[in-house]
């Protein structure tokens, strides 16, 4: 997503090793829950590891080959309808961005703090998730994910503001 304000912000993203610690553990969910991880999913969560920032999807489109070629839309489009619904990838709404879940064991409810300012993002534990999955079990609904957004600023905006 990249920074619009003029003030330092800490690096994004995982180490390599961490990068390869998620890919495994995202290959042992799929594995046990009789999924395949296939080389396209691989490489969107990659790219989605390795950026440690939301990503549009015509940038992981864009980013998609090793060698510097695009990859055609509807590989990217499917593998992170995958992803999502394996709970290893969020579909941010109101940036129409995609995010590595932090969570990565599980598939759960999301909720996300936005900074307005550079664009930040964190994953957090919304404080009624559970609620509304019971709200929802109580009216015969099954929710397949929740996630929910919060717009603000950061804490390095707030100081630099």
């Amino acid at each position: 997503m990249g920074s619009s304000c003029d003030h330092d912000h800490a690096p994004g993203g995982l180490s390599a090793v961490e990068v390869g610690r998620a890919l495994d553990l995202a290959e042992s969910r799929c594995v046990a829950g009789g999924e395949r991880m296939t080389a396209p999913r691989r490489r969107v969560l990659e790219l989605l590891l390795d950026a440690g920032e939301p990503v549009k999807a015509y940038d992981l489109i864009a980013r998609f080959g090793t060698d510097g070629t695009a990859a055609k839309p509807p590989t990217v489009y499917r593998a992170l309808e995958f992803l999502e619904k394996q709970g290893m990838a969020h579909r941010i709404a109101s940036i129409s961005a995609y995010v590595a879940c932090s969570v990565g064991d599980r598939a759960h409810a999301a909720a996300f703090l936005i900074c307005d300012c550079c664009g930040a993002t964190e994953e957090v534990t919304p404080p009624e998730g559970e609620a509304l999955q019971q709200a929802a079990t109580a009216s015969g609904y099954l929710l397949e994910r929740t996630t929910i957004e919060g717009h603000g600023r950061c804490p390095a905006c707030r100081v630099a503001a």
